[in-house]
Parts: structure tokens; sequence; C-alpha cells
């Protein structure tokens, strides 16, 4: 998932004053000690934390970090119990659907025209299930294509532009990189998140496959269209002729781009200061597409919801608005990190620093980063059954990715999948 990177290398409208409530009888008392769960570590929020206290005196938040790969199974335990501890808490926006089938989620209604006019139309979307919004996009994220100039030139290959609208396809990709390990790199292509669906997805949306989810209920599995098919069948070729390398796990592959032993890389903002200490030229370029399909972009990251077991509604709901619907609160939570924020507003003052993030290297970031969110952004599937999906296509990927041929592996999940919807249907 998308911020499983920070994890592992790490709104115009002002706060409350709207007149919006809670539920009644859970509002709480008005001043206190609020807690806020996430997966990151504690000086990411400590910024908007501080910003929040200082106009909030009466509020104190106490943060708490559950790790990564632990914090989906944890929640879904503590939010069974009706786990008063919890007050706010990040949700991964794919996921915001089955919290809220389950009730894990409190109906943010009252906040939807305020949302809608202080989030982009795909971040607005995902975070509603059944007509109704249940949580508030924090962040943002897309995915760029990192290139190795010193890999290029040495091959005789001319770069990459930054224009969205001479993007490269995946063919030129796989072209340039083959000529780049002739001359001397070891490695075509990385793909940072090479068994995540969040960065794969876009293989199969650009060939016309679709998400992956179909039907009225959104739990028909649709992963063996032409597009997926095509998409799977390339990707696992990218891995059998050697042009990327097996036996490198998610967020393994960023050191060897580091070290200059890859023509490219795809990745996200959280790359674009990391790659900053590379002894090298490299440089960013728009997402690539299959030739005959079309451009597509992941999107989405972290949203924040209320506890509907919390005592202090009142208090949780303040927070999540100045951390969501204020574009000064929304800013303080990327302070720490280059992840992008999700309010309009705050986006317009951050965008411009992403091009002087590691100098020359990053140039262009910022224009790429606000086309693919107005034209290209394509957010994971909204289902209640999204859990069982992404644990079933990441294995699927890992298989592919490791030698399975891609048909019958893509049939398997198929399988897998309609059996795994039957108890939700």
């Amino acid at each position: 998932m998308v911020l499983a990177a920070l994890v592992v290398a790490t709104l115009v409208a002002g706060c409350g004053g709207s007149g919006d409530q809670p539920a009644a009888g859970n509002a709480g008392p008005e001043t206190g000690t609020i807690t806020f769960t996430g997966t990151d570590n504690a000086a990411t929020y400590a910024p908007v934390i501080a910003a929040f206290e200082a106009k909030n005196p009466g509020i104190k938040v106490t943060y708490t970090q559950i790790p990564f790969d632990q914090f989906n199974a944890t929640m879904q335990q503590r939010l069974s119990a009706k786990d008063a501890g919890i007050d706010v808490y990040t949700v991964d926006e794919p996921r915001v659907s089955q919290l809220a089938a389950k009730g894990f989620l409190v109906d943010l209604g009252e906040l939807d025209s305020r949302a809608k006019s202080s989030f982009g139309a795909t971040a607005y979307a995902v975070n509603h299930f059944r007509d109704k919004l249940w949580s508030l996009p924090m962040w943002n994220s897309t995915q760029f294509l990192f290139y190795n100039k010193a890999a290029l030139a040495k091959a005789q290959v001319a770069p990459p532009t930054a224009d969205p609208a001479k993007r490269w396809t995946w063919e030129q990709v796989e072209a340039a990189g083959r000529k780049a390990q002739q001359a001397g790199t070891k490695y075509g292509l990385f793909m940072e998140q090479p068994e995540a669906y969040y960065q794969l997805q876009p293989l199969a949306e650009s060939l016309g496959g679709g998400s992956g989810i179909t039907g009225d209920d959104a739990l028909t599995p649709a992963v063996e269209t032409d597009g997926w098919k095509k998409a799977m069948q390339w990707y696992g070729a990218t891995y059998a002729s050697g042009l990327s390398p097996r036996g490198i796990g998610g967020f393994q592959t960023g050191p060897v781009f580091s070290t200059g032993n890859a023509a490219f890389f795809v990745g996200g903002p959280w790359d674009l200061k990391i790659f900053g200490s590379a002894k090298f030229d490299w440089g960013v370029a728009p997402l690539p597409y299959f030739a005959g399909g079309k451009p597509v972009t992941p999107t989405g990251s972290w949203s924040l919801g209320i506890n509907p077991a919390s005592k202090q509604q009142g208090m949780a709901r303040k927070f999540l608005e100045f951390a969501t619907l204020d574009a000064a609160g929304n800013l303080a939570t990327t302070k720490t990190t280059t992840i992008i924020p999700a309010n309009l507003e705050a986006q317009k003052q951050y965008l411009p620093a992403m091009d002087a993030y590691s100098g020359a290297h990053t140039a262009g970031a910022s224009a790429i980063t606000a086309y693919e969110a107005a034209s290209t952004a394509t957010s994971r599937p909204v289902s209640v059954g999204y859990i069982q999906f992404e644990e079933v296509m990441g294995k699927a990927f890992a298989d592919i990715r490791n030698g399975s041929e891609p048909n019958a592996r893509l049939a398997e999940a198929t399988r897998q999948l309609t059996d795994a919807w039957k108890s939700i249907k």
C-alpha cells in the first residue's frame, strides 16, 4: 500500500465553528485528551498535533503508533471489541467500505458539502460507501517514472520528458531498459511495490482491463479480461527475461536504484527526497502507459475516521476537521514527509516545493503531480470485499513475478475470490 514506503523509510474552512455535531450522546466533553492511532512514527504527526493543540488549548492529542504490517489486524480486533481507547484513526481508503459496513466508522454526512469542495473528485468519492461519507482524506499520492540519466546516456538513449502529453509507453521503457543493460547497467526496470495492487492496477487499467472487480454489489471477480491477461503476461515477462529481478521484495528496490544499478524505477513522491543522496544524475517523468491504451495512475492514501465507540467524538471531530478540511492543518500533516496533502488549497501551496526536493533531479515533479491528479488518477475499487481482493491479488502478482503462467494464475485468483466472497454475499 502506498504509505508503506514512509513506514519503511519513514480546505479552506477553519477547524470547528461549522455547527457540525457528532452523533447524539457521544459528543463527550469539550476539553480533555483524545487518542489518535496510525502507522507512521510519532514525528510524522507531531507538527499537526502541535498546531491543533495551539488552536484548541483545552484539547490534547495522544498519538499511538501500530506497525504497518500489524495495523489492519490490530484495528479490526480493537474496533470489533468496541474499544473506546481509540478516538481518531487512519483509514486505508480502499478499506472504507468494509469498515463502514461493519460499523467501525462514524457517519460524517454533515461534512459532505465541505468535503466535496475541499478535495478532488476521486479523493472525495473513495471515502463514500452507500452514498454516505465515512472518512476524510488526509493525504494523496501518485507514481513517477524515475530514470537514470547516466545509464541512459551510456546506452545512447535520449531520456523521457516530464511532459505528460509526451509520456513514454511501457514498450519504450522496456526497449530502453534493455539497451541500458546491454551497455552495462545491471537492471532495466524496478517496481517499488512489485506485488502491490496499488502499483500494478494501472497496467491492467491502461489496457482497458478494468479494476478487477465488477457487479452491482462489487463482489464479482473480473481479473480474466483481455486487459488483465495482456498486462500480466507483459509483467511476468519482464522478470522471466531479467529486465526486472526476482528475489528483491517490495521497498527493497529503492536502494538498488540509488546505487545506480537500474535504468528505470517506478515509485512515489516519498522517493523524491530519498534519492537526493544518489551519486549519479537522475530525473522524473510521468508514469508510462501501454501503446494503444490510455494513461492511468494510482491515487489515494490514508484518510481519517472516527471510532463509533469513542466517548469523545466532539473533540475527535474537531481534530479530524483540522487535519483534513483546514488547509493549514492539512499542510501540517506533511511537514515531516514528502506525501501529498489531499486538501486542494493545501496542494496549491505544497506542490511548488516538490520541484526543489532534490535540486534539478526533481524538476517537473509538481506539474506531473497536478496533471495526474486532474486527468489520470484512478482509485482502487470500492468494495466490501476489497481486503480479500488485495490479499488474493498480492499472492497472484508474486506468483506471476516468480514464473507462474499468468492466465492460469489469474483463473486461480478468480476461483479464490469467488470462494472468499461467498460469505459476504
